[in-house]
């Protein structure tokens, strides 16, 4: 019987896994290193352990360390959470020595998925098919594109996409060094990459006596630098093509047998096909609960032929690998068969035994993945302080749900400050309803309307997709981005007249709050003059630009210019009521410092409240390179007096588990080079000065 469980891992992760033991009885034990002291999921421990400094691999990924720390705090078992040590065979053995319970697939199984090259080969032995790896230096132009993939780990690191021949030796080296930073493990290989696939995974589930269960599939196909963003289960192509889920589930049986699986694992694959569904979810809500989605129901996939797909042949899948662990989007399989996958895992971990077969799957789940990153410019990740995440509709935390609603499993809290040092994802947000229309339609509005205050995030991207006709008709692939542009789905939910309207009540709010904390002349409104007098001005930037709001407030009402059909109804602090050409409208205004944070049902909004008067110290020189954010230069492209061209990388900069090139904005002279290898910069740095050519050549 397992007594303490120890996670060895951060965020979101732990805090789920910790949620599960403490419904258990079982006592809990965090580790964490310097930048995550103030974590939420430090907190949330019975027992913390420090683990000294801040690079995943002086931390998190030191096995030694993780189970001195277990020891220490009298943990009888270690949860290894996903990322980080999770798939690591040598690792698990240290656990069994000493003398710890792993919660996890034996250590050969690990070792023998831990390599997708030798994975590929086991799996084709068994019958399972596969995609063939391709040697990266044998790579032709035949074979093009072709993706670069990382051997050891996943989470799209050290993944890259290759259409010219010429690029492949810098894409190799730029993976390789993504691979080696995330997982100790250079390695990586190529495979032919499919344009259009369907990324489609099967849960398993297996005890040591023998019975292997197939959850259930999910389907993440909408995916940005191959990291999944939106995840559902079932999969509405599995849901169209006859048959396809009984050859899934028994392709994702074979391989965990062929390895003596035990615990909680995904197979994942490569699929082809395009499921033609209705937005109505025809077919799907009348099917019930009693044994929706099981393979048990036979071959002929009845009730799901008829829609069928737009060609019969398709629906063929591939073998991409295993995940040998718990999957980031686990809640949707547990929300649609009420299983708490965590909980099975200390059973089977346990020696506990599954019963025969799964349970049934009704329903339909949708999680997104809320990160800190803004899609428009090109999914740069973003650091900085969380003041406030909160859903509508009281959404349960790391809970199935077991009922239609909403479920939040978060690695942060009001106040959190998200770094550099890891993956920038913020929360999971997973709906459970009926039909997967419902689902769609309860996670977009809840989304939309969650007041979410602090550093950029892709939530606007997220409800975009989730409201777009292809999505909800089930047409989703790994180029969904590329098909319907980025820069539609990346759009604001505000649009710009939303924005001008929260600004003034952005403004309004702002004069309500200098009444409150006026010492003179409480009784009288802000702005007050005995005598009609210029109007109060206020300037805001948003994403559409700065805003000026010029407004007075009289005896006969408010008079602002450019709003002829609105009326002030109520403003405070907090809140603001506009009479809007006759419909009532109101915003919740949050403020920190000079960001400002309007909610509405029009749509969030985030401001900045612009100074009055610049500082000219803040003023930076023109053709000026700036961090985008904070991070360590692990690169440099030129030096200072080099010619460079508009394009040119100039530095490579590492934050968040990823890469990011810093590029010359115009062909010129680099003028300036301020920073060196491994320097540590933060957001906004001046790294480099290019001093743009003039018309004709000339500087």
């Amino acid at each position: 019987m397992i007594q303490s469980v120890l996670v060895a891992n951060r965020g979101e992760i732990a805090r789920r896994v910790f949620a599960t033991c403490r419904r258990a009885g079982i006592g809990t034990v965090a580790v964490f290193s310097d930048a995550d002291a103030l974590s939420p999921h430090v907190a949330d421990a019975d027992t913390a352990v420090r683990l000294p400094g801040n690079s995943p691999a002086d931390t998190y990924l030191r096995g030694d360390l993780v189970i001195e720390a277990a020891l220490l705090a009298g943990a009888d078992a270690i949860h290894p959470g996903y990322g980080f040590l999770s798939e690591n065979a040598d690792f698990a053995r240290a656990v069994h020595d000493a003398g710890l319970t792993w919660i996890g697939p034996p250590a050969p199984a690990i070792e023998m998925m831990g390599s997708k090259v030798e994975s590929k080969k086991m799996m084709a032995a068994a019958g399972v098919p596969v995609l063939a790896e391709l040697d990266p230096g044998a790579v032709t132009e035949a074979d093009l594109p072709v993706l670069v993939k990382a051997s050891a780990g996943g989470g799209g690191r050290g993944m890259r996409v290759v259409r010219e021949l010429a690029d492949l030796p810098e894409q190799l080296e730029g993976a390789r060094r993504e691979a080696q930073s995330a997982f100790g493990d250079p390695t990586v290989f190529c495979e032919r990459y499919l344009e259009t696939g369907r990324h489609i995974e099967v849960q398993v589930m297996a005890d040591r006596h023998g019975t292997v269960w197939a959850v259930g599939e999910r389907e993440c196909s909408i995916q940005r630098r191959h990291q999944k963003v939106v995840e559902e289960a079932p999969s509405p192509l599995v849901d169209a093509v006859p048959g396809m889920r009984e050859r899934l589930f028994e392709a994702a049986r074979l391989a965990a047998k062929a390895i003596d699986y035990e615990g909680a694992g995904t197979v994942e694959f490569l699929a082809s096909g395009r499921a033609e569904r209705g937005g109505d979810d025809s077919g799907r809500a009348e099917r019930g609960g009693d044994d929706s989605g099981r393979a048990e129901r036979g071959g002929d996939d009845s009730g799901r032929a008829e829609r069928g797909v737009d060609d019969p042949d398709q629906g063929d899948f591939y073998f991409l690998e295993m995940n040998t662990r718990l999957q980031v989007e686990h809640p949707v399989t547990e929300c649609t068969t009420g299983l708490d996958l965590v909980d099975l895992q200390l059973q089977v971990a346990a020696g506990g035994r599954l019963d025969p077969e799964p349970p049934a799957v009704s329903g339909h789940s949708i999680e997104v993945r809320l990160y800190a990153e803004d899609p428009a410019q090109n999914w740069q990740p973003q650091s900085g302080p969380v003041h406030r995440l909160d859903l509508p509709d009281n959404a349960v935390e790391f809970d199935v749900l077991r009922a239609p609603g909403i479920r939040l499993d978060s690695g942060v809290v009001d106040g959190s400050t998200v770094g550099v040092h890891y993956d920038p994802m913020l929360a999971k947000v997973i709906a459970f309803a009926p039909t997967r229309t419902q689902a769609a339609t309860r996670l977009a509005t809840a989304l939309s309307r969650a007041q979410i205050h602090g550093l950029r995030t892709n939530r606007d991207l997220l409800v975009n997709v989730l409201r777009h006709p292809a999505f909800l008709a089930g047409d989703t692939d790994t180029a969904f981005f590329d098909t319907h542009g980025l820069d539609v789905l990346a759009r604001p939910l505000a649009s710009a007249d939303a924005e001008r309207l929260s600004a003034l009540a952005a403004a309004l709010a702002d004069a309500a709050h200098n009444r409150d904390v006026a010492t003179v002349n409480t009784s009288l409104p802000s702005g007050w003059r005995n005598l009609a007098s210029a109007p109060q001005s206020k300037t805001f930037t948003g994403g559409g630009g700065d805003i000026e709001i010029r407004y007075l407030l009289t005896r006969y009402g408010l008079k602002a210019e450019g709003f002829d059909d609105v009326a002030l109804v109520s403003a405070t602090a907090r809140h603001v009521a506009l009479d809007v050409a006759g419909l009532r409208r109101s915003f919740a205004v949050s403020r920190y410092g000079d960001d400002v944070f309007v909610d509405s049902a029009l749509g969030p909004v985030s401001l900045h409240a612009a100074p009055r008067f610049t500082d000219p110290s803040a003023v930076v020189a023109e053709g000026s390179l700036l961090a985008p954010m904070p991070g360590s230069v692990i690169r440099l492209g030129a030096a200072a007096g080099d010619t460079v061209t508009a394009g040119q990388p100039i530095v490579w900069l590492e934050a968040m588990k990823m890469e990011h090139t810093i590029k010359a904005p115009a062909s010129g002279v680099l003028t300036e080079l301020s920073v060196t290898a491994g320097q540590q910069v933060d957001v906004g740095t001046v790294l480099a000065v290019v001093e743009a050519a003039q018309p004709g050549g000339e500087l």
